[in-house]
C-alpha cells in the first residue's frame, strides 16, 4: 500500500466532506431561520455517518452547534 497516496486520498476526501457539509448546514439554518422553522436559541444536534461498505465500517460522529 502506497501510504502517501492512502494519507492523501484521505485528507481530500475529508476536505470535501467538511467544505460541502457547512455549506448545506449554513443554508439549511438560513432557510430555517427565515421560515421561522428554527428558533436561534434551540442548539441544533448535528449526526454525521461515515460508511464504507467495503469495510463493513459505520461510524457515527454527533455534536452540538449553537447559533447564538
Amino acid at each position: 500500500m502506497n501510504e502517501e497516496r492512502f494519507n492523501m486520498d484521505i485528507r481530500k476526501f475529508l476536505k470535501v466532506v467538511g467544505v460541502t457539509s457547512q455549506r448545506e448546514i449554513e443554508k439549511a439554518v438560513r432557510s430555517a431561520l427565515d421560515k421561522g422553522m428554527l428558533a436561534e436559541s434551540v442548539p441544533l444536534k448535528p449526526r454525521v455517518t461515515l460508511s464504507i461498505p467495503e469495510l463493513g465500517l459505520q461510524h457515527v460522529v454527533e455534536g452540538e452547534i449553537g447559533l447564538l
